[in-house]
């Protein structure tokens, strides 16, 4: 049995390392219009938090991808803990698309925007759909990658739920791979409503890529249904 050791989510520790890198990247936010920069301290970030909160990740198929390359990251959601983990260990420049709300958000909003990540209005079909081609827009022409969740928000009981199309959507249309990640173990480290984060072991495994280049936007719900399959499939 893994034995579990909790501590507040309100720990002096995350407070003090969410003020200080926010901070930083407040500052470098003024010197680098790409986000790169932000992205660094967002790293940094993460790791702090992991580290303070215990959490073990273990990483596998890295070799899967190319540190230069641009791909869109497409993942389960378990916990908040899931920014954090893929934040420290994916090592390629990507933005996050994120609901309206985290934007509206303040000092948080003010990070989220400076920093390239991209809001996405659900309650607006229609201006999500031009999100969506505007974000492929930013994948070809910046060369970075995109990380989402699509199942539209945290598990609530660990269930997988179904996945809405726009990851697919988006790297069919800037032809770029899709890249399915599986995140195991991280709602045992805060769990939906918890307030309270636990270390314990995570593991964030990163599958083969799928080539998106011969697709049709037509394809996009099948590509959908199989990244989903792909991460049923390594939860059981």
């Amino acid at each position: 049995m893994q034995r579990l050791r909790g501590i507040f989510f309100a720990d002096p520790a995350i407070v003090l390392a969410t003020i200080f890198y926010g901070a930083i990247s407040l500052v470098v936010s003024f010197f680098d219009a790409t986000g790169a920069l932000q992205i660094r301290v967002a790293r940094r970030w993460a790791k702090m938090l992991l580290a303070v909160s215990g959490a073990r990740v273990h990483v596998e198929g890295l070799e899967h991808i190319d540190p230069g390359g641009s791909y869109v990251f497409i993942a389960n959601h378990q916990s908040y803990m899931d920014t954090p983990v893929a934040l420290a260990n994916i090592p390629v420049q990507f933005r996050f698309l994120a609901k309206r709300g985290l934007f509206q958000i303040p000092f948080l909003g003010t990070h989220l925007s400076r920093a390239g990540h991209i809001p996405v209005p659900r309650e607006d079909p229609r201006a999500a759909v031009k999100v969506m081609q505007r974000a492929a827009e930013v994948i070809q022409e910046k060369k970075i990658s995109l990380l989402i969740f699509p199942e539209g928000g945290r598990s609530h009981d660990g269930h997988m739920r179904a996945f809405k199309e726009g990851g697919a959507y988006i790297a069919i249309r800037a032809r770029v791979p899709v890249v399915p990640l599986v995140l195991i173990g991280t709602r045992k480290l805060l769990p939906y409503g918890a307030g309270v984060v636990l270390s314990g072991d995570v593991t964030l495994r990163i599958l083969k890529p799928i080539e998106t280049w011969p697709m049709s936007l037509k394809e996009r719900g099948a590509l959908t249904e199989q990244v989903r399959d792909l991460i049923l499939k390594e939860l059981h």
